[in-house]
Parts: structure tokens; C-alpha cells; sequence
């Protein structure tokens, strides 16, 4: 019963917000084929920043959120002490930003650029301000609201990179007269991309009021304490875990073998991680409801066996991803333009690394139940050094190839790692031979399908089919727990889509 109500969570949280993102990937053959390499270089970079600053400025409350949530269930103090903070920090941030902008864009070698800057301060500050009213909905099982508000985030994100990038040049083009001069500024290029997301995030945040008048003044300072103890090693271990995400991106700049062709390279590897989105959109789905989920079920006896359950049925849906996208890459690869192509090999290696960074989150679950966060920041730590080190070694000699091995590197030692120490302090039943057999039927077939010298395309495309049907036969009669599972999960989301 507990993992059908998980995968309901997940194809409510899922279903809504993966349509959406879907959405929002189609921006990348938009920017691929407006774009040089070396201007979605631009994005690319700024974009790490945001990931790992994002992380700072938030400095594990979420998670705080909802484990303090469990821990004082009727104290609605919890949710305003978690948002003043956050409120008093960002405010500092926003200041910081706004008075040092210049100096900021010339220490990222853009000194014309500083307006940058400003935009990213403030849509760091609206998405951070709004990160606690999202955890409020899913505390409160507002999954519909939750994907909804995140949907809308994204089509106003879409409509306005349409509106900049494709709309106005042909508008203007074909009449030069029009009153969208006044507005577009040919030469902004791709800066489009950033004004599109602040107007994004500042909606979303004016969207969240009716969460913010469920805020008190109250701010219990009692609580605050107790509650940094618990959120700043889960700061650190998320500031570790997005340096293994995102400081590939911001060494390849400096460390790429050929200078004159870095940001090129950044571009080309900026565009093939995003390749990877239907692996990460189903693993951020599961995120969203499983975090809550855990903390729910942590003080039942049947815990651990429904988090080894958890992990198995995850790894089978991310086997399956992974499958399909490698044995579809070359028609996958068409969603960008023909100077990113050549970068195609890494795209089974970065599926990969995220599929093992879903395990990972998985296995964390132990010390965030168990209150041992500082275990998991050591962790962390080390999948940093892991990343940094790898990257200075590896990036040199072969470019975003290395970049990629050592994401893929860095989050399987984490998972292996989290699984070793997590059985000596809390113990949970995973099913390894069973997710293992999973994981190397996949990436057998995968390489078959990558290597095999097919004689034509449709040859290729029949071998994915068949590849996908062995996968699922296996799974269907290995688990026989998976015919009601899928069922059951199919008539929820149909009576979901009923009743919207």
C-alpha cells in the first residue's frame, strides 16, 4: 500500500511537471540552432553558478523543512522560522549582488555583461524564497498545485524565449517598422534566455501568495538553532553533491586541452547534459515525492523492506530510460543543431551517472531518518573531492569526455559508499543481485546497440524495439508484483486526468 501511494505521488508530481519540462527541453534545439557553441557556452556556465549558489542560498532547509514538519507536527511556527531565515539571508545576497555586479562580471570574464548579474540575483532570490511554500505543498499533499505552479513556470519560460528568439527577428524582419523595436534589442543574443527566466520566477513567486499567507510572524529562535544543526550538514553535503553536478561545467572553461576552443566545448557538453532530461525529469519527479514519502514512513516497522522495495522498482524505470534513450541516441541527437553532434558519445555515459545519482538520493534515505546528516555530508565531501580531482586530471588530456567519466565515477562511488556504511548503521534489505542483473542486461544491450554494424537505419531502429521488449519481458516475469503495481498506477493517473 505505502509504495502504490509513492508511485501515485510520483505520477502526480511526475506526469504534469515532466510534459512540462519536456516542453522546456525543446528550448535546447531552439538555442543549439540559434546559437554558436561557444554562446551556449555562455549559458552554460552561468547556469553552474546558479545550480551551486542555488544550494547555498537555500542551505538544506527543504529537507530541514520537512523533518522538523514530522518532528513538531501541529507547530505551524516551523514553516515561518524556515522562511524568515531563508528571507534574511537572501536579502543579504540580493544587496551583495546588486552593489558588486561589475566586479562580479568581470571576475567571470564578462565585463560588458554585468546587467547578467543583476538578473541572476534576482531570480536566484525569487526561486529560494519560493522553495519553502513548494515544500509546504507537498507536505500537505497539494500535488496538483505543486505541478501546476511548476508547469506555469515553465510555459511562461517558453513563451518568452519563443516570443525573443524566433518571433520578434522574423517580425522585425519582415517590418522593420513594427513596435517590437521598441521592445527587442537585436543584439541582447543570448541574454533572451536569462530575461525569460527571471520574468519565470518572478511570476511563480507572486503565484505562490496564497502559501505565504499561511506565514506567521513568528520565529522561534529556539527552533532556528536546532534546526542549523540539523540543515548545515545537509548544506555542505548538498553544496558537495552540486559540485559533482555542475564543476565539470566550470572547469572546462580553464582546464579544456585547446584554450581557443573551450566555451565551444562547454557548449557541446552543455547541450548533450541536457540530452540526458528524461533520465533527470524522472528522477526529480521521484524526488519530489519521495523525500516526504521517507520521512512518513521512517517510524514503521515494515521502513526498511518499503525502501528496499523503493529502490529496486526505481532502478527497473531507470534501466528501462536508460535503455531507450541509448539505443534511440542518433534520432534523440537530432534535437540539436549539427555542430553539437559530435558529442554524442558522452550522452550514455551522463545517463548513466544520473541514473546512479537517483540510487544515491535513494540511499541517502538512512541518516536523513536517523538524524546522522553529518555521515551524509562526509559522503558528499568525498564524491567533491572525487569530481575535483577527476576533473583536474581528466579534462586536460581528453576534454568533456573526462568531465563525463567522472561524473559517472564520482556518483557511483557515493552510491557505493552510502549503501556500505548505511548496512552497518541502517540496515535496509536491498534486493542488490536483482538491481545489478538489471543495470548489466541494459547496459549489454545498450552497447550492442552502439556498436553492432547495423545495415540500415530501420535495421537499428527494429534492434531498439526488440531491445526495450527483452528488457520489459524480463522485468514482467522477474517481478510479479509489477502487472498490479503498473495497473494500479494507471487507473489512478486516468481518474487524475478525469478529474482535471
Amino acid at each position: 500500500m505505502q509504495l502504490k501511494s509513492l508511485a501515485k505521488q510520483t505520477v502526480i508530481y511526475g506526469l504534469p511537471s515532466i510534459v512540462g519540462r519536456f516542453l522546456n527541453f525543446l528550448l535546447v534545439p531552439l538555442y543549439t540552432y540559434h546559437f554558436a557553441p561557444d554562446q551556449y557556452g555562455i549559458v552554460t556556465e552561468l547556469y553552474a553558478y546558479v545550480a551551486f549558489l542555488l544550494v547555498l542560498l537555500t542551505y538544506g532547509m527543504e529537507t530541514t523543512f520537512f523533518r522538523f514538519m514530522q518532528k513538531y507536527k501541529d507547530d505551524k511556527s516551523v514553516y515561518s522560522t524556515c522562511v524568515w531565515s531563508l528571507a534574511a539571508t537572501t536579502a543579504v545576497f540580493l544587496c551583495l549582488v546588486t552593489g558588486f555586479h561589475d566586479r562580479i562580471g568581470q571576475g567571470l570574464g564578462y565585463p560588458q555583461a554585468g546587467r547578467y548579474i543583476v538578473w541572476f540575483g534576482l531570480i536566484l532570490s525569487a526561486d529560494v524564497m519560493s522553495s519553502i511554500p513548494f515544500c509546504l505543498l507537498r507536505e500537505q499533499d497539494k500535488a496538483m498545485r505543486f505541478a501546476v505552479l511548476k508547469s506555469l513556470n515553465i510555459a511562461v519560460n517558453i513563451f518568452l524565449n519563443l516570443f525573443f528568439i524566433l518571433y520578434c527577428p522574423a517580425r522585425l524582419q519582415a517590418d522593420p517598422g513594427s513596435w517590437l523595436g521598441l521592445v527587442y534589442d537585436p543584439g541582447m543574443g543570448v541574454g533572451y534566455i536569462f530575461i525569460s527566466n527571471l520574468v519565470a520566477s518572478l511570476f511563480t513567486f507572486l503565484c505562490l501568495l496564497p502559501e505565504w499567507k499561511q506565514m506567521r510572524l513568528t520565529f522561534k529562535f529556539g527552533m532556528w538553532k536546532e534546526m542549523m544543526t540539523y540543515t548545515l550538514p545537509v548544506m555542505v553535503w548538498g553544496m558537495a553533491g552540486i559540485i559533482n553536478g555542475t564543476f565539470d561545467r566550470v572547469l572546462l572553461k580553464y582546464l579544456n586541452p585547446d584554450p581557443a576552443t573551450a566555451m565551444s566545448q562547454l557548449g557541446i557538453y552543455g547541450a548533450c547534459y541536457k540530452l540526458s532530461i528524461i533520465m533527470t525529469l524522472f528522477v526529480q519527479a521521484f524526488r519530489f515525492a519521495a523525500e516526504p514519502f521517507f520521512f512518513k514512513q521512517m517510524d514503521s516497522d515494515q521502513a526498511p523492506a518499503t525502501y528496499a522495495k523503493v529502490m529496486k522498482y526505481f532502478v527497473m524505470t531507470c534501466a528501462f530510460i536508460y535503455l531507450a534513450c541509448v539505443l534511440f541516441l542518433d534520432q534523440i541527437m537530432y534535437f540539436v543543431g549539427a555542430d553539437y553532434r559530435q558529442g554524442a558519445d558522452v550522452v550514455p555515459v551522463l545517463l548513466m551517472a544520473n541514473l546512479f545519482l537517483g540510487v544515491f538520493f535513494n540511499l541517502s534515505v538512512w541518516y536523513k531518518v536517523s538524524d546522522k546528516t553529518r555521515i551524509g555530508m562526509y559522503i558528499s565531501l568525498a564524491g567533491a573531492a572525487i569530481t575535483i580531482g577527476m576533473n583536474f586530471l581528466l579534462i586536460p588530456v581528453s576534454g568533456y569526455h573526462g568531465a563525463a567519466w567522472t561524473a559517472l565515477t564520482c556518483y557511483f562511488t557515493l552510491s557505493v559508499l552510502s549503501y556500505v556504511w548505511g548496512q552497518k548503521c541502517y540496515p535496509v534489505p536491498y534486493p542488490t543481485r536483482r538491481i545489478f542483473l538489471y543495470l548489466a542486461v541494459v547496459t549489454l544491450l545498450g552497447i550492442a546497440g552502439r556498436w553492432m554494424p547495423f545495415g540500415t537505419t530501420w535495421a537499428k531502429i527494429a534492434y531498439g524495439i526488440a531491445g526495450l521488449g527483452v528488457f520489459g519481458l524480463l522485468a514482467w516475469k522477474l517481478e510479479p508484483e509489477l502487472p498490479a503495481l503498473a495497473k494500479g498506477i494507471f487507473a489512478h493517473a486516468k481518474g487524475m486526468i478525469r478529474k482535471r
